[in-house]
Order: C-alpha cells, then sequence, then structure tokens
C-alpha cells in the first residue's frame, strides 16, 4: 500500500477521450456531455476501449493486478475486471487506475518509454494521453 500512497501523490497522466482539459471558462457545455458518457450508453463503449487499450499494453509489458498480486492475468479475467470494478494495475514502476464509472485511465509514474507506447495504444482507440 505504500506504494500505491506515493504513486499517488505524484504528477499524473490520463487517458481520455478528451484531447486536453476543458478551460473552467469553456463556452460548450462540459458537464452536460460528461454526465452524458458517465451515465448514458456510451460509458461501456468507453471501458471497452480502456480494456483494449491495457490488453494491448500487456503485449509489450507485463501488469500485475495490485489486488491480487496476479502478475498477467488472463485476458478474459483482465476485461472483467476492467468492465466491472475499480483496478490497480503496476506495470514496472508506473500504476495505472482504472475506476468503473470514470471515462478515463489515470497513470501514475510513468516513464517516456511507457508514455510513448500509451501515447500509440490510447490513439488506437480514438483515445488521447495528456498530462492536467
Amino acid at each position: 500500500m505504500d506504494r500505491i500512497e506515493e504513486l499517488l501523490e505524484m504528477p499524473y497522466w490520463v487517458i481520455d477521450i478528451l484531447p486536453f482539459q476543458v478551460p473552467a471558462d469553456s463556452a460548450g457545455q462540459y458537464f452536460a456531455v460528461e454526465k452524458y458518457y458517465y451515465t448514458g450508453p456510451r460509458r461501456p463503449e468507453i471501458k471497452k476501449k480502456h480494456a483494449d487499450i491495457l490488453l494491448k499494453l500487456n503485449c509489450y509489458r507485463d501488469l500485475v493486478l495490485a489486488e491480487e498480486g496476479e502478475k498477467n492475468p488472463a485476458p478474459e479475467a483482465l476485461v472483467e475486471v476492467v468492465l466491472t470494478r475499480r483496478v490497480i494495475l503496476f506495470t514496472g514502476e508506473a500504476m495505472i487506475v482504472s475506476e468503473p464509472d470514470d471515462t478515463c485511465l489515470t497513470v501514475y509514474g510513468p516513464d517516456e518509454a511507457l508514455l510513448e507506447l500509451l501515447r500509440m495504444l490510447a490513439a488506437g482507440e480514438g483515445m488521447y494521453l495528456w498530462q492536467p
């Protein structure tokens, strides 16, 4: 748990449906759109994209489910947990968090190689990697 707490204090990146953070003074209707994605029919589609990014990442790097301590879970098991509950994954020194009701993955402590790989994987799913 100490490692998790330490990583949560570090700068982080998000893999998101939007290309960058929406400014506070945006003229758009961010909160209505956000609510639609959180509660509407598109959230399961977004979570499937998260699962696909993680599956593809696991082709290049080991993934460890923090709660279970399981290294490189079966693809079906990884998808199941991403679609149904909060997941904390470790890959090397980095941590990736997936919340079941969120539209982004959060990445803590990534090195440059991991960021570049995640950037490509996110783009392949029509998503974006950025730092708040």
